[in-house]
């Protein structure tokens, strides 16, 4: 399936490991320019030249997501390198679990006020796409643990946040033709991230957690960025406001 996002550009913050890189490396494989920001500007550089080795423009930036100078400065730059802007991605987290003050701000910080900042700087050029074309998107990446609550949770509270604020964003751009969606990945297992940590040091919790899978196993960063550029793309032009889970069936809610 062709999904139309050939000469779009697109913006994924967090995107240079895990499931941003992979969703950066999606919608390049499918032929949309792409423009990317981490902490850390190695990092940054090796995605860029990977991602302009699929054949499509790319820029990136070092940029502290809870600086919002700096993160507005970013989306103003990619549009301006890429030359439009017609897909924002907000995945950038703070990845803190716990509920001490420094845990509340941080994913304040980082993952809610990230993606608000992101998408007041990336509106104008969303909205102008929108009225060119007739679509745009932005698409924040929540978390299962946002409807899963054993305990207290910065991390779980603040991923509900966004799926109301998106919401919200969908109702407002509807008629513009700009959408909002959130994609909530479960249990997302690779080298280097949360659960290939938990495998390498804790081997016994996470044979508990693939077992309480149905599939019988995580999901790739990989399978969870299809999804979300399926979302982003052209094809899913009547999809608006909605909540994505990507898990496996490990949540066991319904959703009406």
């Amino acid at each position: 399936m062709d999904l139309k996002l050939k000469g779009k550009a697109a913006v994924v913050t967090g995107g240079s490991r895990g499931i941003g890189r992979a969703i950066a490396e999606t919608f390049a494989d499918e032929g949309a320019d792409v423009a990317v920001c981490a902490r850390h500007a190695d990092q940054v550089a090796e995605t860029v030249k990977a991602l302009e080795a699929k054949g499509v423009r790319a820029w990136g930036q070092a940029v502290d997501i809870a600086d919002k100078d700096a993160v507005q400065g970013f989306v103003r730059g990619a549009a301006d390198a890429l030359g439009r802007l017609d897909i924002l991605v907000s995945n950038a987290s703070a990845l803190v679990q716990g509920v001490a003050e420094e845990d509340w701000r941080a994913m304040v910080d980082v993952d809610l006020m990230g993606a608000v900042r992101s998408f007041e700087a990336a509106r104008p050029h969303l909205e102008k796409a929108a009225a060119a074309t007739g679509d745009a998107a932005f698409i924040l990446i929540s978390s299962v643990s946002a409807a899963e609550a054993t305990g207290a949770s910065s991390y779980g509270a603040i991923k509900a946040a966004l799926i109301h604020y998106a919401k919200g964003v969908a109702r407002e751009g509807a008629a513009k033709g700009l959408r909002c969606n959130v994609v909530s990945p479960g249990t997302v297992l690779f080298d280097g991230g949360v659960w290939g940590q938990v495998r390498d040091n804790m081997p016994g919790f996470f044979e508990q957690m693939i077992k309480r899978n149905p599939t019988g196993r995580m999901a790739t960063p990989e399978e969870v960025a299809a999804a979300t550029v399926f979302l982003a793309s052209p094809r899913s032009a009547f999809t608006t406001g909605i909540n994505m889970l990507v898990d496996g069936a490990i949540s066991s809610r319904v959703n009406f």
